[in-house]
């Protein structure tokens, strides 16, 4: 692969993290760093390390990642999505939303979610030629990269439209991580 192609690769696997980012730099209303950070070294390590998981044991269990991974990505972000959305309907006097993008477990999960589909690409990476360690070593770079500067955008924006606009963001960060995982589960279920 060219270096624009691992680019476009990269970009690819980061727009489920460049979402994310924007629905928890929404529910934050403004740029807290350390969360964007901790969020986007999250979203990149997890998208960087999934692919070598899936070069590491392509040989091993190709067949069986692929027969459940969107269930699990779905599973992930619906339930996310519907904690998300029922703590948007709780009343404003509540103050307790389960949701919260700074909490080390939310961030976590969103991203092994967010990744899933990146353990894929490793599968095929090992298919296309690279067979070494050391040749794999690039485009997981790039693709961590790419997911770094995705998500640290998308926390921007999310917080820039929290501010800007009066809507019920948590309802709203829900139905995206719900969708997110829909999109998933229906591209690998058509076999899009």
């Amino acid at each position: 692969m060219s270096i624009i192609e691992l680019i476009l690769l990269s970009a690819a696997l980061a727009m489920d993290c460049f979402t994310v980012s924007i629905a928890s730099g929404l529910i934050q209303k403004r740029i807290v760093i350390r969360t964007m950070l901790v969020t986007a070294l999250m979203f990149g390590l997890f998208q960087g390390l999934m692919p070598m998981l899936g070069w590491l044991g392509m040989s091993f269990f190709a067949d069986a990642i692929q027969k459940f991974d969107h269930w699990v990505a779905f599973g992930l972000l619906a339930f996310l999505g519907v904690r998300m959305v029922l703590d948007g309907l709780k009343s404003d006097d509540d103050d307790s939303s389960s949701f919260d993008p700074s909490r080390f477990s939310t961030t976590l999960t969103m991203a092994i979610a967010t990744s899933i589909d990146a353990l894929a690409v490793g599968l095929s990476l090992g298919c296309a030629g690279y067979t070494t360690f050391q040749s794999i070593l690039l485009p997981i770079g790039v693709i961590a990269a790419g997911s770094f500067l995705f998500s640290v955008a998308g926390f921007y924006i999310g917080a820039y439209a929290g501010k800007r606009f009066s809507f019920p963001v948590e309802i709203v960060g829900g139905i995206i991580l719900i969708g997110i995982g829909l999109k998933i589960l229906i591209e690998h279920l058509c076999g899009l």
